[in-house]
């Protein structure tokens, strides 16, 4: 899959003046994920929560309940935002609502031992804004009973975790999209100053998309199988491990291709002795 699921008027279309402000097309390069959402009451709530904000790209990944957007409590909870509802698009799987994304914030009700860098909310409003300014960004918000799995939170750059009452945490979906949402704003408007120790550098345009960094993770983990350092059988963390690593770094187009490269020599190597 090579095109984005976003036709371009979609892309472009503007449905809050602040779009003119410090990061211009923020608002409208950064997509909402809610992945099998369950409720249509909480995607109707989030489609409201999103246009208070100024957003309007929602994505839904394989909805429990089909045709949502015209689900008469969908509908009522939307309370207005009857647009962005109605434009939503359905998708079958995290990787198609990533399709084109160089950057992408899991957003995680607990720690997890393995998987992306965890960042507060306010800290990951700031890193959204310096990566929306050059290319498509999502948030990507899990079921409502279970959450978003470990291979969904590994396909995305960063986590993100809102500080809630420990003896009392219990955020809806809405919620949360309400929450991370508004610091999305806070940080696109300037009205937060970067803090954080972030520093995008001069590649930033050359951020690897999703896509690419998938097939690497794929090219890569052939190549240790072929080795034997990685076990299918009993693989342990170790794929984990190396998808926390690169996303640390940040990967740039080159270095997916590097790795890639390496990967290649690899296969090609071990196969002649195996013949």
């Amino acid at each position: 899959m090579t095109e984005s699921p976003y036709p371009s008027s979609l892309s472009s279309r503007d449905t809050s003046a602040e779009c003119t402000g410090p990061v211009g097309g923020g608002f409208t390069s950064t997509r909402f994920v809610l992945v099998e959402p369950s409720h249509p009451g909480n995607v109707g709530a989030a489609a409201r929560a999103l246009k208070t904000m100024g957003f309007s790209r929602l994505v839904l990944v394989a909805p429990r309940v089909p045709n949502v957007q015209n689900d008469p409590e969908a509908v009522a909870m939307a309370s207005g935002a009857d647009d962005v509802l109605a434009s939503a698009h359905v998708v079958p799987s995290l990787a198609d609502a990533l399709n084109g994304v160089h950057w992408s914030i899991a957003l995680t009700a607990r720690a997890r031992e393995y998987g992306p860098p965890q960042l507060a909310p306010r800290v990951a409003g700031v890193q959204a804004r310096e990566h929306a300014v050059h290319g498509e960004i999502a948030l990507v918000f899990g079921n409502e009973r279970t959450g978003l799995s470990n291979e969904d939170v590994e396909r995305c750059s960063v986590l993100a975790h809102i500080p809630a009452n420990p003896a009392y945490s219990s955020l809806n979906l809405a919620q949360a999209v309400q929450v991370l949402s508004y610091e999305l704003r806070m940080a696109y408007l300037g009205h937060i100053d970067s803090e954080s120790g972030f520093e995008m550098g001069a590649a930033a345009s050359s951020r690897a998309a999703s896509d690419e960094i998938e097939r690497m993770y794929v090219h890569l983990e052939n190549a240790l199988i072929a080795l034997d350092f990685l076990d299918p059988g009993n693989p342990k963390k170790l794929m984990s491990r190396l998808r926390r690593l690169f996303a640390r770094s940040g990967l740039e187009r080159e270095e997916v291709n590097i790795v890639r490269g390496i990967a290649k020599h690899i296969l090609l190597k071990v196969k002649p002795q195996e013949k």
